[in-house]
């Protein structure tokens, strides 16, 4: 078989060249060249006639309602519910995950005990280029998995990987890493730009000719985003992150694409000696639990995907000695900071222009929904008074810039939670107040002085 003709793309204007150069000649861009399959020649001539497509064979259109849609009964369970709910209910037949995250998180420990959930009813196979099979071996007997129902192969040629596969037919196959893999199509080294993509794009082509589900793990950068092209992400079906907080055994399983179900679902985690744990009730990791309320704490709920939350926001007010007051957010936008403080010195006459402000939410989760406004302007009134809030008080809801509080989405789920944890107070948009049913106490304010002189 003829190895395929490369070529050099630049990623800045798109022109094409048969060799590499550090500068595109088109638009003198540097180190822009990209390697990549030349097309046919065959592919890309059509017949001779302007608008003459009668030597073309036409395709078949389908009906929608004619199509059979996906049942839930249809899909893998992967044994862990966490990760079950992120991916919408289970892995869907002939679908394509890529699970990123930090080196040492847990991925491979997820994706094996994953694979020894399958294992029992579908034929599985673990692909890893940066293990060895003793490797592979070791951690699934120390996580107390069967290894005789597990099937593993070592190897990096992309050829050889949708060869053993083919023949073997299995109905789940992890790939960790995509980053290792090389086809011999490309003469770029494993890694590269080229080699990822055109590796995921023929794993996603096995994956829809097979109904095999694919899991592909990614390497990822010191920012935390995913390693190789951005076109990898578009590629598959549902991008997951493995996120962790510093020094902590909770791991966080988060779903920012998902082409069968919910985006920005999370699943929650418990790194134990046995592997990990699906936490059933994530609100309880990320509560302090102390008996008495602490000034600068407001407990918010949040919501994540298609679950509401109990979070902990905490604050502190301190005099500052610099010209320049610092404002430090972990866990929410910055920005957002920035807006409130301007907000409550506008519209409720509270003043931090000489104070150090630092916000934060315990746990390690990151809040990036506008209804977290509330609870980080009562937080930042109890450290600023030194008061602590009533105890059982949950609050949430969104600050305008005229100092109106906006209602969010979900409101009485949100309620409900609260109740179910123990709650028994609330403070929220009066607009959220509408046919709640929820057993709790829920104050209802319109604007953001009304809130803050509430307490």
């Amino acid at each position: 078989m003829a190895k395929a003709k490369t070529t050099y793309t630049c990623r800045e204007c798109g022109a094409s060249f048969p060799k590499w150069s550090g500068q595109c000649p088109d638009c003198q861009a540097w180190n822009s060249m990209e390697e990549g399959v030349a097309e046919s020649a065959a592919a890309g001539k059509g017949p001779k006639g302007r608008g003459n497509w009668s030597g073309t064979a036409s395709a078949t259109v389908s009906n929608l309602a004619e199509v059979r849609a996906e049942a839930a009964s249809d899909r893998l369970p992967s044994g862990l519910s966490e990760l079950d709910r992120v991916l919408g209910g289970g892995l869907v037949p002939g679908s394509v995950v890529l699970l990123g995250g930090d080196p040492g998180i847990g991925k491979s420990t997820l994706l094996l005990q994953a694979q020894d959930a399958l294992a029992a009813g579908h034929g599985s196979l673990y692909v890893t280029g940066e293990e060895s099979a003793a490797q592979v071996a070791m951690r699934a007997r120390r996580l107390g998995l069967d290894p005789g129902r597990l099937d593993c192969l070592t190897e990096t040629s992309l050829e050889v990987i949708l060869a053993t596969a083919a023949e073997r037919r299995p109905a789940f196959m992890v790939v960790d890493s995509i980053q290792t893999l090389w086809t011999e199509a490309l003469q770029s080294a494993p890694g590269a730009v080229a080699q990822v993509r055109e590796c995921a794009a023929r794993l996603v082509q096995f994956a829809k000719q097979t109904g095999c589900a694919v899991v592909l793990v990614g390497h990822v950068t010191k920012e935390g985003a995913l390693a190789g092209p951005r076109v990898l992400e578009h590629m598959v079906d549902a991008v997951l992150y493995f996120e962790s907080d510093s020094g902590s055994r909770y791991r966080l399983v988060r779903a920012v694409k998902n082409r069968f179900g919910a985006a920005n679902e999370l699943g929650v985690f418990a790194m134990t000696d046995k592997g990990l744990k699906a936490v059933a009730n994530p609100s309880a990791i990320f509560l302090s639990g102390q008996e008495e309320p602490a000034a600068g704490s407001c407990v918010l709920v949040t919501r994540e995907g298609t679950r509401p939350m109990m979070v902990e926001v905490q604050a502190l007010v301190a005099p500052s000695n610099l010209s320049n007051p610092r404002r430090v957010a972990v866990g929410v936008d910055p920005n957002r900071l920035a807006m409130l403080l301007a907000v409550m010195n506008r519209h409720a006459g509270i003043v931090v222009g000489d104070q150090d402000v630092f916000v934060n939410v315990a746990g390690g989760m990151r809040i990036s929904e506008t209804a977290s406004d509330l609870a980080i302007a009562l937080a930042l009134k109890s450290s600023l008074r030194e008061k602590p809030l009533p105890k059982g008080l949950v609050a949430f809801g969104e600050v305008g810039l005229a100092g109106e509080l906006r209602p969010v989405y979900n409101g009485e789920e949100r309620l409900r939670e609260a109740a179910g944890q123990g709650f028994d107070q609330a403070l929220v948009p009066d607009a959220n107040l509408k046919g709640v049913k929820a057993r709790i106490t829920a104050r209802g304010c319109r604007t953001l002085a009304q809130a803050l002189d509430a307490i």
